[in-house]
């Protein structure tokens, strides 16, 4: 894998206390302390980015960093149960100058979303702790043997396997509870439920 390859995998877990302890008993180190994220996903004129799986993203949280998301070359050997994509990021100085740059160049908006993630690093695996408006997720990357390790020290290794981007959950979840709500931040999931089975899915 190079540097600009991404893999991962997520698990729905109810506990993320738990999982903590589990990452301390095991040594691993916290590297960023539970952050608050605010990210804004763009289109183009003609949504295309979406359904081709290319994502355009903003992010604010202690600095602000746009992101570039799509599928693999097929020159990238896939492992199994994980997800992989090709990933350029870059921190930039201003998120709101970004965001003019990036509507003056023709794209726009196309959904906001909200989480609260403490990162934790252990061995070659990155070991995050989201919360979501209708969620919580452990988020495992890194080689995939280091994945799989990490998965192991957690209890998580038969646990059902999420592939899909949170977004694409965010659609899963809306179509399922027939919510009508265009952003997926913590005021739209106010006081709703969200079953475990309609998260984990196929998966």
């Amino acid at each position: 894998m190079n540097a600009l390859t991404e893999t991962e995998v997520k698990i729905a877990v109810p506990d993320l206390d738990a999982i903590a302890a589990r990452l301390a008993a095991a040594g691993a180190v916290q590297t960023a302390a539970r952050v608050y994220e605010h990210n804004i996903r763009y289109e183009d004129a003609g949504e295309t980015l979406t359904p081709n799986e290319i994502v355009l993203r903003l992010r604010q949280d202690t600095v602000a960093r746009l992101t570039y998301k799509a599928p693999p070359g097929d020159d990238v050997r896939l492992p199994p149960n994980l997800r992989t994509r090709f990933e350029a990021e870059v921190t930039v100085s201003d998120f709101d100058t970004m965001d003019t740059i990036l509507q003056r160049l023709g794209f726009h908006p196309h959904v906001v979303y909200e989480k609260y993630r403490t990162t934790y690093r252990l061995g070659e695996a990155e070991i995050v702790l989201d919360e979501l408006p209708f969620g919580t997720f452990v988020e495992v990357e890194g080689p995939a043997a280091a994945i799989e390790s990490a998965l192991a020290v957690l209890g998580l290794s038969d646990a059902p396997r999420i592939l899909d981007s949170y977004l694409a959950l965010f659609e899963r979840v809306k179509r399922a509870l027939q919510l009508d709500v265009h952003d997926l931040t913590f005021a739209n999931f106010e006081g709703v439920r969200v079953p475990a089975e309609v998260l984990v899915g196929d998966h």
